[in-house]
């Protein structure tokens, strides 16, 4: 691609673009899988709709903003990948795809959810990293078996607490967001695996000890005081990630009681300059 293929679609009519970037698309692929990623398409083939046993459609890494309502005639599609676009707002089409299990959004302009995502039972993998968040979408506490939750990369200051009706949830990735806490849902969610909420603005760190399946947690570029205790066999990412979980505790400890007295000192020398 780039500066030569450019002149390219300068040069040619749309659908002789169309047909040149996509190529000859007359069968339905033998392994029910069609990859059109990085074609420069600003819209999806019509052909691509008739293909309905279709089981993975790749659209990554594109200028697509639309989708055809077509697309709801694939209802066979499993994996749909709609990463690396110009999308602010997820196609309606897409909602409608009864048997959808992994959904990539990544690498979009989307601030928002519309509500029909939560007809997507099937859906168990969500990747909406690096959008334009600011808000946790609720809508997807509403999908019963989502199992991984990619929300890195966005403005969100808090996790709900509805995202405990998660219960088939595994993995959550909020790096690189505004958080400014530990979600406290997660403390009640004892089947989760993997936490990651590295690159956020947390300080302090609650015991995560007693969550049964955790086994990866992603804690590091924070302005952290200390570092979660976990259980045995936990791996931790972070600073003080090498500590004994009771080093952690006497230097948590220690730590919030020099900054408590830190805290104290500096109202008391506001308030006598005042």
């Amino acid at each position: 691609m780039g500066n030569a293929m450019r002149g390219v679609i300068a040069f040619f009519p749309s659908e002789r673009i169309q047909r040149f970037l996509v190529g000859d698309l007359k069968e339905m692929p033998l392994d029910r899988t069609l990859d059109l990623s990085s074609r420069q398409l600003r819209r999806m083939p019509p052909v691509a709709c008739a293909f309905t046993e279709l089981v993975k459609l790749y659209l990554s890494d594109n200028n697509l903003s639309s989708l055809p309502p077509e697309l709801q005639d694939l209802r066979n599609l499993q994996l749909l990948a709609l990463d690396f676009n110009c999308f602010e707002e997820l196609p309606a089409a897409v909602c409608k795809l009864p048997n959808l299990i992994i959904l990539y959004l990544g690498n979009n302009r989307l601030h928002r959810l519309p509500e029909e995502l939560r007809k997507l039972k099937e859906l168990n993998t969500l990747w909406l990293e690096t959008n334009y968040f600011s808000v946790f979408p609720k809508v997807v506490c509403d999908l019963p078996n989502l199992k991984t939750l990619h929300l890195g990369y966005n403005q969100i200051r808090s996790v709900p607490s509805e995202l405990s009706r998660l219960e088939e949830l595994r993995s959550i990735w909020l790096a690189g967001n505004e958080l400014q806490e530990f979600p406290s849902v997660l403390l009640g969610m004892h089947l989760i695996t993997v936490i990651d909420v590295d690159r956020n603005k947390i300080r302090f760190f609650p015991g995560l000890s007693h969550l049964e399946g955790l086994k990866l947690v992603i804690y590091d570029h924070n302005p952290c005081i200390n570092a979660p205790v976990v259980a045995e066999g936990v791996r931790r990412v972070g600073r003080w990630a090498d500590s004994a979980d009771e080093e952690l505790e006497d230097v948590g400890s220690r730590v919030v009681s020099e900054s408590t007295v830190d805290v104290s000192e500096g109202k008391c020398e506001e308030h006598h300059n005042t």
